[in-house]
């Protein structure tokens, strides 16, 4: 059956089966089994799937069954809205192609020195993550060719639509083969990104995938009726009772992450907080921070949350019930990866409810009543 597959289906390198071996990815999620056959038979593919699905798999692994070793020019572009998407991208195909010899992948991204990003170039790597400002500040410069790539990714396409990258992707577009393979994915389709389907995809094979709870196989999900005061009591009684070291509080809002993370350090836990207007640097710093143990809780927001990628995550907390239903999958992704088990708690006050129950109806997810 073909919702049935497993890795070893689909026909893969035994570098990348040791790769996935490793990171401890047993079966592949229901994107992965639709995209990876189609893209390995170098069609072009428009997908609809939410994030937390394990999207960068699903076009990774085909970029890294074709590369050719003894070329000198970039065969793969991958496209993603923002900069902690991108450095995640990054940091997945680096896991997925630790047994390639000679592989490199580079990220080209804002905020981040030229000068540095022009010695990954020099270093020729086969495939680059970027985002579309910096891609064509560095074209333009003459630092990158991308006019012979075999494969273009747009990820999150309706995100940099939103942010107004449309004219940019267009560009790119222009700038690359005209024979290019096109992987394209997108939680919703607007009707920009049907434009750009229709003018540069024509035949490609279209995958809509709903998102599903067994796509996070280890994650125990709990769901508690909790009043708005009381929230902050019940994350510090759950860390206490499952002996908890490492979690993710997630709230709506960047103004509810700075007084989130004041009250849990009030409380004495050590905690940090991520969103949207804190500068790159500091992001960088708090998350290697966070990666070494050096504190115990990271309140943050979904803008961030997308760049999130550490392993050893324990549980993550909705603080706040997330206000699209692709979120909520997506934040409690950030727990059980790398073949770990974790588990996600959901802290719903009254006025949260109806939310609480359009997210279930909607990821087919059962949380389970958690007993204090």
């Amino acid at each position: 059956m073909e919702d049935e597959l497993t890795f070893e289906d689909l026909d893969l390198s035994p570098e990348v089966m040791a790769s996935l071996k490793k990171m401890g990815v047993k079966r592949p999620t229901t994107i992965q089994q639709k995209a990876i056959p189609l893209l390995m038979d170098n069609m072009s593919v428009i997908a609809k799937a939410p994030t937390g699905t394990g999207k960068t798999f699903a076009f990774g692994i085909p970029i890294l069954e074709y590369l050719n070793m003894d070329v000198k020019f970039v065969q793969a572009l991958i496209m993603s809205p923002t900069r902690e998407l991108a450095l995640q991208i990054t940091s997945e195909l680096k896991g997925l192609a630790r047994n390639i010899k000679g592989f490199r992948v580079a990220s080209l991204i804002g905020g981040q020195s030229m000068n540095v990003q022009k010695e990954k170039l020099a270093k020729k790597p086969q495939v680059i993550v970027a985002t579309p400002g910096r891609l064509l500040d560095m074209v333009g410069r003459k630092f990158v060719d991308i006019s012979q790539i075999y494969t273009l990714v747009l990820d999150e396409a309706d995100e940099m639509l939103k942010m107004g990258f449309i004219r940019d992707i267009r560009q790119i577009m222009a700038l690359t083969p005209k024979d290019k393979q096109i992987a394209l994915f997108s939680a919703t389709m607007p009707r920009e990104i049907q434009d750009i389907t229709w003018q540069f995809m024509e035949g490609a094979a279209e995958i809509d995938v709903m998102p599903k709870a067994e796509d996070h196989p280890d994650i125990d999900e709990y769901m508690l009726e909790c009043p708005e005061k009381d929230k902050i009591g019940t994350i510090m009684r759950i860390m206490a009772k499952e002996d908890l070291k490492k979690v993710i509080v997630f709230c709506n809002t960047k103004d509810q992450t700075s007084k989130v993370g004041a009250r849990l350090a009030a409380n004495g836990l050590s905690a940090q907080v991520l969103h949207g207007d804190i500068g790159q640097g500091t992001r960088n710093r708090v998350m290697d921070a966070y990666r070494a143990n050096k504190f115990d809780v990271l309140v943050a927001t979904d803008v961030i949350a997308r760049g999130i990628d550490v392993d050893d995550i324990e549980a993550v907390f909705n603080f706040d019930i997330p206000k699209e239903n692709e979120l909520y999958l997506h934040r409690i992704g950030r727990t059980a990866r790398a073949g770990r088990s974790g588990m996600a708690f959901s802290l719903v006050a009254y006025k949260d409810r109806d939310r609480m129950d359009e997210i279930i109806r909607y990821t087919r997810s059962d949380p389970k009543p958690y007993e204090l």
